[in-house]
């Protein structure tokens, strides 16, 4: 399902081979109720092809791209060879999850006694798909569903089947440092305070980024979005502290990216 009644020319699709014939392919696209497509046997494969059998079959999932849609005619023309393999492995995972979603979608809806359409508008509107909302709630502890305009039972629906379902890799966030100190040898206070600010911590990467006097970007990578907070604010608290016992100010400003 989709949020759009067709689809846009460049974009990729999920199809169903419906009919296979010697002039062209006839598919059913997946992802806007079952609308039909047509590869002509030019966009099949790159070459001559002798039997278009040997290159598609019925019932088959294709990745093609779209490379025009005419909807006063009901025409959608698409392309296979267009594809890469990249491009169509990335695109079946999306279309997976987007099948999941559609699926803990409805769970909240249940749970928050609401119409799902009512979720999935808001979440399209900010998203376009629905597993990176999901996913986005997950990374950033919750906060990504106030983005979204829905009431708060609503919201803590989507929190629950969010946290429950989504298994992200990687947590990513970020903050500034501001970093200052009034003696002759401030540079290497400072420097002392980034070093201090980069501790060895088990399965989490800490990046020091230098922005410009006297601002300092710290990027935490983690396995969860608690263990990345910790991070941070150990980090931040370690590089603070130096510079201040040394004389100087230091402060912290948090912000947030999921990754």
């Amino acid at each position: 399902m989709h949020e759009r009644e067709w689809p846009e020319e460049g974009e990729l699709v999920v199809c169903t081979v419906a009919d296979v014939k010697d002039f062209a392919a006839f598919v059913t696209l997946d992802e806007y109720d079952g609308r039909r497509g047509l590869i002509p046997i030019s966009e099949i494969a790159r070459g001559w092809i002798k039997y278009i059998r040997d290159y598609i079959r019925e019932g088959q999932k294709v990745v093609c791209k779209v490379l025009g849609v005419d909807p006063g005619r009901g025409h959608i023309d698409l392309s296979l060879k267009d594809v890469n393999e990249h491009q169509r492995r990335e695109k079946i995972h999306e279309w997976k999850n987007e099948q999941k979603a559609e699926k803990w979608i409805g769970f909240a809806s249940e749970s928050a006694g609401v119409d799902r359409k009512v979720i999935e508008e808001s979440i399209y509107r900010e998203y376009g798909l629905l597993y990176p909302a999901l996913e986005d709630i997950v990374t950033t502890g919750g906060e990504a569903a106030e983005r979204l305009g829905l009431d708060e039972p609503v919201r803590e629906a989507l929190i629950t089947i969010a946290n429950e379902n989504v298994k992200v890799s990687k947590v990513t966030i970020t903050g500034h440092l501001v970093l200052t100190s009034p003696r002759p040898d401030g540079v290497n206070v400072i420097r002392r305070a980034l070093r201090s600010a980069q501790p060895k911590i088990e399965d989490v990467d800490i990046d020091l980024i230098y922005i410009g006097a006297p601002k300092y970007r710290i990027k935490v990578t983690a396995p969860d979005y608690k263990a990345a907070e910790r991070a941070i604010e150990k980090a931040a608290s370690a590089a603070v502290g130096v510079v201040e016992r040394a004389g100087g100010s230091g402060k912290f400003v948090r912000k947030q990216k999921a990754g």
